[in-house]
């Protein structure tokens, strides 16, 4: 027991910066610059500051577009003249161009000549593409587009891998004031026309196919089948990535982008929409998600310029496919002037290290990726620091779930003790993150770092109640500019509503559970629609997979909780084991005591089950509450999206459980 005058000792963080990375970084600056401007507190660190933002949102968010010198060519009335959510009014009579803003570099002649984008695949060196390269291209993209008859509003979509043509198409399109949209080629017709065909798009940029894992992937009879398949399309536009000739009735990437015309950037309100992004869409059709061209942009100069702390020394890489918001906030590196860095390939391509490499060879400074890959690595045994120069990286950034604790001590032993870990989370929903990157915080081990500013995240109670130190709901209780604007095809707005709203009308309650600790910092324990409740005590599937997937058996797992009609709990574990290992008693024992004694005894599984592998949805993520209706006895095409899934075959072995127990 504690008492005021005998606190609980603050945890040891793992890392910390030193007073010198703290003077440097660019929040800091910010801080001294809004103390001296708009009244932030002058004192107390991050804290102060994010407590400002919060409780001044107007102000904090005035801040922010001035610091940024966001270029509005008409002022706005109001910063956030209604803050109800759903429907927040951010910026009233402003217009501007995302675009723009994101090439302004190239405005410099100091600058014009640096590197924008580093393109690198499996295969080749780095290419370097200019910042007047990209201006110029994007220049004579959108002139095209306009002589299409592509108009603001009108939907461009993108069927590419993360090459530099699908960030010129990007902003070529935000440009002309169109919303982009985009799909990775390795997702199939059916995955990709369930998205595209809501939005109907009138251009199409699409590759004939992809390099990955050694392999060339022929893409050239989807896309024949996206063109049937999407009526509203006025124009295809081929990129010859495997060098096939340009498809009869389709227009050639080189003859759209080599013409001398200085960029008009399409002057728009804040709230006009800038792209669409799809969730996961497990069940049902997935929710197409519009976001604004002011809101992004003020959201990602806050993320990128402030709590990633990137600016025109930096090289951005993160692992990640067009198909990702991950890709969208990598393009967005450019608006703080940083040269982005693009890699097309598989991410353990020709080996676990690969990415390693590629931040390597690059240069890079902050290195994004997935805690599964973090895990990957440490359970083949990757020597980073020994075996690559990674002395320009100052940061790894993690997200997609969770970044177990072994992963922080595999970062800071592995890769250098004097490094910045910062694990993220946030959504699709949002294209940002809630929680995760401060330059100037120390890093304990498991946890997120601190709320990000603005964002006045809480762990709340099933009544609604804020706890600090206790599992809650992540909810947001004030508006982020870049919330979604609506869902396409959305017309009362009930699917957004529905989305977000529905627990806590008025509060964006997001499906994750969290915990926020006494000294400031954020555990994530996953979602919070699967998560397990044994006897009362609430557990994210998150905190077992961590504990399961240390084990050298166990490639990946994925747990249930089923409330079962008589009352009683179902709780299995299905495993995907590594080659050669045997799911005999020994390894059943060694799994259950592990959960037994790091976790809890209460949630150790009624059964482990080996399965022939773990499905996820498209963009990486486990499907753990489809499975949980097939275990329940909902029939496959009612669970789930058959689109939305990388295997469905898996699903049925899943199906095939449920039935043997039905």
């Amino acid at each position: 027991m504690t008492s005021a005058a005998n606190p609980a000792p603050q945890p040891v963080p793992l890392w910390q910066p030193d007073s010198d990375r703290i003077a440097a970084a660019r929040i800091t600056r910010f801080q001294a610059w809004a103390a001296e401007r708009y009244g932030a507190p002058a004192e107390g660190g991050y804290p102060a500051l994010h407590r400002w933002s919060v409780a001044e949102l107007d102000t904090f968010w005035q801040a922010v577009a001035d610091w940024f010198d966001i270029r509005f060519s008409s002022p706005y009335t109001a910063v956030l003249a209604d803050r109800t959510m759903p429907g927040a009014q951010w910026f009233p009579g402003a217009t501007l161009n995302y675009a723009e803003h994101a090439l302004r570099t190239a405005e410099d002649p100091a600058r014009a000549g640096d590197p924008a984008l580093l393109h690198v695949d499996e295969t080749h060196a780095p290419v370097e593409i200019s910042w007047s390269a990209l201006r110029a291209q994007v220049g004579s993209l959108a002139a095209q587009l306009r002589a299409l008859g592509v108009r603001p509003g009108d939907r461009v979509s993108g069927y590419l891998p993360n090459v530099p043509q699908a960030v010129t198409a990007l902003l070529a399109s935000a440009a002309v004031g169109a919303v982009w949209t985009s799909c990775a080629p390795d997702f199939g017709a059916r995955s990709v026309l369930d998205r595209f065909q809501q939005v109907e798009p009138v251009v199409l940029f699409t590759v004939d196919g992809y390099r990955y894992g050694g392999k060339e992937h022929d893409r050239t009879d989807v896309v024949a089948e996206l063109r049937r398949e999407l009526p509203t399309l006025r124009a295809v536009v081929h990129i010859p990535l495997l060098g096939t000739p340009a498809p009869e009735g389709t227009l050639e990437w080189s003859a759209l982008t080599s013409d001398e015309v200085e960029p008009v950037f399409e002057q728009v309100p804040f709230d006009h929409p800038l792209w669409v992004l799809y969730s996961s869409g497990t069940t049902g059709l997935p929710k197409a998600i519009v976001q604004s061209q002011g809101g992004i942009l003020l959201e990602h100069f806050k993320q990128l310029g402030l709590h990633c702390d990137l600016g025109p020394e930096d090289r951005f890489f993160w692992y990640t496919s067009t198909g990702w918001m991950m890709w969208n906030f990598l393009v967005s590196g450019l608006l703080t002037g940083t040269t982005v860095v693009l890699y097309d390939g598989s991410p353990g391509y020709p080996d676990t290290a690969a990415q390693w490499g590629v931040a390597e060879r690059t240069g890079a400074t902050l290195f994004g990726t997935s805690a599964a890959y973090v895990m990957a690595c440490r359970k083949a045994e990757v020597h980073p620091g020994r075996d690559f120069d990674l002395s320009r990286v100052k940061g790894v950034a993690t997200t997609g779930s969770p970044l177990p604790p072994d992963g922080f001590r595999w970062l800071h032993d592995e890769v250098r003790e004097d490094l910045w870990i910062a694990s993220v989370s946030g959504g699709t929903d949002v294209c940002s993150c809630f929680a995760g990157a401060v330059p100037t915080l120390p890093v304990h081990i498991g946890e997120l770092q601190a709320p990000c500013l603005g964002t006045d995240l809480q762990a709340w109670d099933a009544q609604g109640r804020p706890v600090i130190g206790e599992v809650g709901e992540l909810v947001v209780t004030n508006p982020m500019p870049s919330m979604p604007i609506r869902f396409w095809n959305d017309p009362d707005g009930s699917r957004y509503r529905d989305s977000y709203f529905d627990m806590f009308p008025g509060v964006w309650r997001h499906g994750d559970w969290i915990t926020l600790t006494d000294h400031g910092s954020v555990i994530i324990h996953g979602r919070s629609d699967s998560t397990l409740n044994r006897q009362g005590v609430r557990m994210g599937s998150a905190d077992i997979y961590e504990v399961v997937e240390r084990l050298q058996e166990v490639r990946e797992s994925l747990v249930i909780g089923l409330e079962e009609p008589d009352g009683g709990y179902w709780m299995p574990l299905f495993v995907h084991l590594t080659e050669g290992a045997v799911l005999d008693e020994a390894l059943r024992t060694k799994i259950k005591q592990a959960i037994r004694e790091q976790l809890s005894p209460r949630h150790v599984p009624d059964e482990i089950i080996e399965a022939p592998g773990v499905p996820h949805t498209l963009t990486g993520k486990r499907i753990e509450v489809p499975v949980k209706r097939l275990l329940q006895g909902t029939a496959l095409d009612k669970a789930v999206n058959p689109g939305s899934v990388d295997n469905l075959d898996l699903l049925r072995f899943y199906e095939d459980i449920a039935r043997k127990r039905g």
